[in-house]
C-alpha cells in the first residue's frame, strides 16, 4: 500500500510541475503567425491597417504570402490565401488589372491546379499585348505541366524571337520578376540548341 501511495505521490508532482513550466511559455496564436499582411511582406508582426492599403497593395502582399509559402512547400497556405488572393484580384480597379497583375492571378491559379484558369489569364494577356513575355511564359509553363511538347517548343520559338525587343522597352513588371524571365529564357536557349 505503501509503494502506491509513493507512486501516487511521483505522478502528482510530475503533472504539477508540467503545468506550472506550460504556463511560463507563450506561443502566439495561429491568426497572428499567419498574419498575410504583416509588416514588412514577411508574415511576422503585427499587421497594418488594411484599409490604408490600395486595392493593389493588398492584392500584392497576398500574392507574396503565396508565393512565399509555395517556395517552402507549404501547399496548406497556398491553399488557404488564395481564394482571398484572387477574391483581391477581382476587386482591382479595371486600370489596375495589367499584365502584371494576371500574370500573378495566373501563376496563383497555377499553385492551386486551375490550369484552365491560368490558361485564360495568359491568353488576356497576350490579346492585351501580344508580345508580353509573361503571356508567352505562362503558355510555355502550362504546356510544360500538360506535358505539350509542340505547344511549349511553340513558347520557346516565341520567347526568344520577342525577348530582346520586350526587355529594351524597359516594362516595370519585368524588372519584379527577373528569375522567372531569366530561367524561362535559360531553357528556351538550352532546348534550341543556343548557350
Amino acid at each position: 500500500m505503501l509503494w502506491f501511495a509513493a507512486g501516487g505521490l511521483v505522478v502528482a508532482l510530475v503533472g504539477g510541475l508540467a503545468v506550472f513550466l506550460s504556463r511560463g511559455t507563450t506561443t502566439p496564436p495561429p491568426a497572428a503567425a499567419e498574419a498575410p499582411f504583416a509588416a514588412g511582406g514577411d508574415g511576422g508582426g503585427a499587421p497594418p491597417d488594411i484599409s490604408s492599403m490600395s486595392p493593389r497593395e493588398r492584392y500584392d502582399r497576398l500574392f507574396n504570402r503565396i508565393m512565399r509559402a509555395a517556395e517552402q512547400g507549404d501547399q496548406a497556405t497556398v491553399e488557404n490565401f488564395a481564394p482571398m488572393a484572387l477574391s483581391a484580384y477581382g476587386m482591382l480597379d479595371p486600370k489596375e488589372v495589367d499584365p502584371d497583375a494576371r500574370y500573378h492571378a495566373a501563376l496563383i491559379r497555377l499553385h492551386t491546379n486551375d490550369v484552365a484558369g491560368a490558361s485564360a489569364l495568359a491568353d488576356s494577356i497576350l490579346r492585351q499585348q501580344p508580345t508580353h513575355l509573361f503571356g508567352i511564359l505562362l503558355k510555355g509553363t502550362i504546356a510544360r505541366f500538360q506535358k505539350n511538347q509542340k505547344a511549349l517548343d511553340q513558347s520557346y520559338a516565341d520567347f526568344l524571337a520577342r525577348y530582346d525587343a520586350e526587355m529594351k522597352a524597359n516594362r516595370p513588371e519585368y524588372a519584379e520578376h527577373p528569375r522567372a524571365l531569366e530561367e524561362f529564357l535559360k531553357s528556351a536557349r538550352a532546348a534550341k540548341g543556343q548557350t
